[in-house]
């Protein structure tokens, strides 16, 4: 128990040290606080706060100077734009007007497959959380979930009840992330889907697939089928300078 109240605490002042500097509150060459100004912040110890810099750091979102202090990094010329926000889907049920529904189907832990470069980038040395999950609007089915999380790097999700929580929602809410990769394409359903979906073998349904990383390390990757003719996509983005 001692052990998971740590690791809450660690993914707490990481999260919330991340919100900062990715809303811009901390600008690139910002002094983050000394390692003793977080102790007293925090009520925690110094290797607590250590593990946390440490990790920000071979993220890439800050710099360790020795005697100097950390500082948010300067952003790297290849960084990539996402033009589509990453939505909450309960969120969005709930604003258009429905009641929102959940269902897990399957959770389990597994080794990656040897032959699927994503998921070994995602399962580093360890395994993988995979997921498949039901999303329903007014108790409809809206939405089938296929979810594939890292226990590598993010460790804490492996004691989340996901029986009442959906994956996305709970990583949106707990965990930072710095760049996303979607694939939007259209597909016709096939029997099990469809079966899931409760509608005709063959109907047209709405795939994303989007892949999430938080500095270099992989994070989640998921494939959401959304019936063809419940769920838009609306991107928003202004001309480059």
């Amino acid at each position: 128990m001692k052990a998971s109240k740590s690791a809450t605490l660690n993914q707490r002042i990481r999260s919330e040290l991340e919100s900062r500097i990715l809303s811009g509150e901390w600008a690139p060459g910002f002094r983050i606080p000394y390692e003793h100004e977080l102790m007293e912040q925090y009520a925690c110890s110094r290797m607590t706060v250590n593990k946390v810099l440490t990790a920000l750091a071979e993220s890439g979102m800050i710099e360790r100077r020795r005697r100097a202090g950390s500082f948010v990094a300067r952003q790297s010329p290849h960084l990539e734009l996402v033009a589509l926000e990453i939505p909450d889907i309960a969120v969005q049920v709930s604003a258009m007007g429905h009641a929102y529904g959940y269902r897990l189907l399957q959770r389990a832990l597994r080794s990656a497959r040897a032959d699927d470069a994503g998921e070994q980038e995602l399962a580093g040395d360890s395994q993988l959380l995979a997921m498949d999950c039901l999303h329903l609007a007014d108790a409809r089915p809206l939405a089938l979930e296929h979810r594939l999380i890292s226990p590598a790097g993010v460790p804490e999700v492996l004691e989340v009840d996901f029986n009442t929580t959906a994956p996305g929602s709970w990583l949106l809410q707990n965990v930072s992330w710095t760049r996303a990769q979607h694939r939007i394409s259209a597909w016709g359903a096939d029997a099990t889907t469809a079966r899931l979906l409760d509608v005709k073998v063959g109907t047209a349904c709405l795939v994303i697939e989007r892949h999430t990383w938080r500095g270099e390390q992989a994070i989640t990757r998921v494939r959401q089928i959304f019936l063809g003719d419940a769920w838009d996509l609306v991107a928003r983005f202004a001309p480059g300078r």
